[in-house]
């Protein structure tokens, strides 16, 4: 639960506040005027009145934190940086990999800045030109410039090929051999269906008689 504060609680709340915002106002004047009389200044006098080294004649290994006081003039900060980036290879020798030196938000500030997509296409000029490329036949390599990708898939047809004839050959030779040792058989004698034999007379059928004669006395 939240402690109910009184009145004076806030009222002296509301004071501090008042005073401190005052105050950051009163710095922020002072911090214009001293901006301003320093911009009147030479970077050779402003290099004076902070006890500060030229910063052209920096080298690597020296102290460049000196430069990066709240009181020094914005345009002072930054001719040291630049020379803190020139002076270490690190920094200085930049290369493709490095993905965040320009800012890619802005396309007019990048240099020889291309992109593949288009408003209200996006990039389906890019794929179908993927895809014809895919179809197309690739241009036919001269002699003595083949690829390592096509000698290999030649030592492979090559090979493949060879192997295919040797099991051939071996089929070839295993057929005649099983020929020679088969004996040719006799013809089996045809046999006749059960329904082709004739039938012998059928035997007349049996009937039961009844005599009802008289019986003697």
């Amino acid at each position: 639960m939240t402690r109910q504060t009184s009145f004076w609680d806030r009222r002296r709340a509301a004071v501090q506040a008042e005073a401190e915002a005052e105050a950051r106002a009163v710095r922020a004047r002072d911090d214009a005027a001293e901006q301003a009389a320093l911009a009147e200044c030479s970077d050779t006098e402003l290099l004076e009145r902070f006890d500060l080294p030229d910063p052209d004649d920096l080298k690597r290994g020296d102290d460049f934190t000196a430069f990066m006081a709240k009181a020094i003039p914005a345009h002072l900060r930054n001719r040291a940086l630049r020379k803190l980036w020139v002076s270490d290879p690190a920094l200085a020798c930049l290369d493709d990999l490095v993905d965040y030196a320009d800012d890619y938000t802005q396309a007019s500030s990048v240099t020889n800045f291309t992109t593949s997509y288009e408003v209200g296409k996006g990039l389906r000029r890019h794929v179908e030109e993927l895809a014809r490329k895919a179809v197309e036949p690739s241009d036919e390599v001269p002699a003595g410039e083949a690829t390592a990708e096509e000698a290999e898939a030649l030592a492979l047809s090559e090979q493949s090929t060879g192997t295919e004839a040797a099991a051939a050959e071996d089929i070839s030779v295993a057929n005649a051999d099983s020929a020679e040792t088969e004996e040719p058989q006799a013809p089996s004698a045809a046999v006749e269906p059960a329904d082709a034999t004739e039938e012998g007379p059928r035997p007349a059928p049996r009937r039961m008689t009844f005599n009802y004669g008289e019986n003697g006395a």
